[in-house]
């Protein structure tokens, strides 16, 4: 698999195969360290059922090759644009027929799941309930009775796009009376900070959800080609969550999104719960000291990132660099030389970052420290 051959490579210092692997339009994420797995995940998707521009099978192979593991259909109910030319009494028919597409041998790696985006003014406004069994329960004349629904069979459900200009023309996210109430009645479980289509990312968003306890959501939301959206393929990715999970199950996947353990991603932008980001962020980067050359203190030091995500990296540690200053950008799937200024002969190093695209919080970054052993030096 891919996640081999770069680790292997990355971690052995060889650089023949990185030019390729970096040029993958396919997702992979090493595990955290605590031995879960990183799942690939769009839960925010649109096709001509509804407002898209693309059939649903088209989706089911656009999420194969972007490498994710579940991707969701959630059509519109309510708002159906081209209903006079594809007329579709069932509202899962777009699922089925995305499944149809995943069940497919070479599909082995990507589960579809049910969902569909109630669409009402406000101040309902647009949310999303994924892991139906019947996307036709929700279409009722009062909002939250179709909330009811979904939670009745088992949803889970999340609030879209709360900085949309439409309905908030500074910008900032903010939870209605509405919302704080399905909050409290145990209806709403999730919320979108990060938004493809519609705006982009919302600190503001991030705050709320780590205030009421809501899962963090980066989702693409995508209506036209991912390939034109967001350039998948030459160098761009689709908006998306990164789930951390026990193991690949659905049974597993739904668990950790009800536990909130997950975290957004965009371009090289990263918003999630500090535990969760530590998690992420420590299976992606590492050093790898070469042993002291005995004559000088300073060490030269690889920071290995594994993962298809840039960092800025801000030096906070007590050491400095002999090469470069504070700010380091450890590129995708490479390594980048540092030669540390060290107070003598040590066993080992440890390095602290501020995490500068990885926020914690509202315009809070991640702090963490990086930890290796120094190889033992010649006699």
């Amino acid at each position: 698999m891919m996640k081999t051959k770069l680790t292997s490579a990355l971690l052995a210092g060889t650089f023949l195969t990185l030019p390729a692997l970096a040029h993958e339009r396919a997702v992979d994420f090493p595990d955290t360290p605590d031995g879960r797995v990183v799942l690939a995940a769009d839960l925010h998707t649109h096709s001509v059922f509804s407002d898209g521009e693309v059939w649903p099978s088209l989706r089911a192979a656009e999420a194969h090759r972007d490498g994710l593991e579940f991707m969701a259909v959630t059509e519109h109910l309510e708002h159906q644009p081209h209903k006079a030319d594809i007329p579709h009494p069932d509202r899962n028919r777009s699922y089925e027929i995305a499944s149809e597409k995943a069940s497919k041998a070479e599909y082995d790696d990507l589960m579809i799941i049910n969902g569909a985006e109630v669409t009402r003014g406000p101040p309902h406004g647009h949310i999303n309930a994924i892991f139906l069994k019947d996307a036709n329960a929700l279409l009722v004349d009062d909002p939250k009775d179709a909330m009811k629904a979904a939670r009745a069979q088992g949803a889970f459900v999340f609030l879209n796009h709360p900085n949309w200009l439409p309905q908030s023309p500074d910008g900032i996210a903010r939870l209605t009376d509405y919302h704080k109430d399905l909050i409290k009645e145990g209806l709403l479980q999730g919320l979108e900070v990060i938004n493809g289509t519609l705006d982009g990312h919302s600190e503001h968003a991030l705050q709320i959800a780590l205030d009421n306890h809501l899962t963090v959501l980066g989702t693409s939301d995508i209506h036209g080609l991912v390939d034109w959206t967001h350039n998948a393929g030459t160098g761009g990715h689709r908006p998306m969550t990164l789930v951390l999970s026990k193991d690949r199950s659905q049974a597993a996947f739904k668990q950790a999104l009800l536990d909130g353990n997950t975290v957004a991603w965009s371009h090289n932008d990263l918003l999630g719960r500090e535990d969760n980001m530590k998690a992420f962020v420590g299976g992606c980067l590492s050093l790898v000291p070469e042993a002291f050359d005995g004559k000088y203190t300073v060490l030269n030091v690889d920071i290995v990132n594994a993962c298809p995500i840039d960092f800025t990296l801000i030096n906070m540690s007590d050491e400095t660099f002999q090469n470069t200053g504070d700010a380091v950008y450890a590129k995708r799937e490479s390594r980048t030389p540092v030669a540390v200024r060290m107070k003598g002969i040590e066993a080992d190093i440890a390095l602290k970052f501020e995490v500068a695209n990885a926020q914690v919080g509202f315009r809070t970054p991640l702090v963490m420290e990086l930890r290796s052993l120094i190889p033992a030096g010649e006699k």
